[in-house]
């Protein structure tokens, strides 16, 4: 699908790795997930996942692969392109500080385990870190060695996938999920499945740190560090509604201008959410 308005982005996803948009006068067509009807149903909760409304949810990986590579080939230079992090690091502490201490968290997308990683260690939580690269793990495992981290595509988490409720793999509940920056790189119509499944892995009053960039695209391809990834982004009130409709109760908001380092192009607007999952 193309980007509405014309907009082009530039930038990257998973911890750290923001997106920035400029104007442009093409959108650019996308490879949408094929087959798969594989259905977990929920438990009676009015949030569990009905992926038979989005059939193509478990084929997910497939369709990521490229991305995964993409991000091996970035490797540390990931961070060097965003070196300064002042909103992640305020959404970090607030949820640092929110949690009891030893706290279990999830972080999804965790990229090469800086800041957000360390700072939950630091704090005196159990961080479970997972990406789709490879590369981006063995980075995030040598930052951050008293985490856990794992090669884990979001689809797998959902309620019967191997690393989901139910699953021969199950990561168990967490108190707490981040997402910074990784949601993005999903198509649109897939966003609200996944944050139902991180819904799911949540304890009852579970907190959700989730980080995304504002912008009107969806699953649109663009350059960076000299590779190509997919990425989508919301205007701010519809990323709330979509939130809500999750079943997270949205208790603080945060943005910030944020222009990369590396890249030559004006800054984008970073959103931070604040959110409580309904019981």
């Amino acid at each position: 699908m193309s980007g509405e308005g014309g907009r082009h982005v530039h930038g990257a996803a998973g911890d750290g790795g923001p997106v920035t948009v400029t104007e442009s006068p093409e959108g650019a067509e996308g490879p949408q997930g094929t087959g798969g009807t594989d259905r977990a149903d929920g438990d009676g909760d009015e949030y569990a996942d009905d992926y038979e409304g989005f059939e193509d949810f478990d084929r997910l990986a497939l369709d990521r692969s490229g991305q995964a590579e993409a991000f091996d080939a970035i490797g540390d230079r990931y961070d060097e392109a965003f070196p300064h992090k002042d909103g992640q690091l305020a959404a970090g502490r607030w949820l640092a500080d929110a949690l009891a201490p030893g706290s279990r968290v999830l972080d999804v997308g965790c990229g090469t385990g800086l800041p957000t990683g360390r700072q939950l260690v630091d704090a005196g939580h159990e961080l479970v870190g997972i990406d789709i690269s490879p590369g981006m793990l063995k980075l995030a495992r040598s930052n951050v060695p008293t985490a856990t981290f794992q090669q884990v595509d979001i689809v797998d988490l959902r309620s019967g996938g191997r690393y989901g409720p139910g699953g021969s793999r199950e990561l168990g509940e967490f108190d707490a999920v981040v997402a910074f920056f990784s949601l993005l790189m999903l198509p649109r119509p897939e966003i609200p499945y996944a944050l139902r499944a991180l819904r799911g892995l949540l304890r009852p009053g579970g907190l959700l740190a989730l980080a995304m960039v504002e912008a009107d695209v969806d699953d649109f391809a663009i350059p960076f560090l000299g590779n190509s990834v997919r990425v989508s982004g919301y205007l701010r009130e519809e990323l709330r509604r979509v939130v809500r409709d999750a079943g997270f109760e949205i208790t603080g908001e945060d943005s910030h201008s944020y222009a990369p380092a590396s890249i030559d192009v004006p800054p984008e607007i970073q959103l931070y959410l604040h959110c409580r999952r309904r019981v």
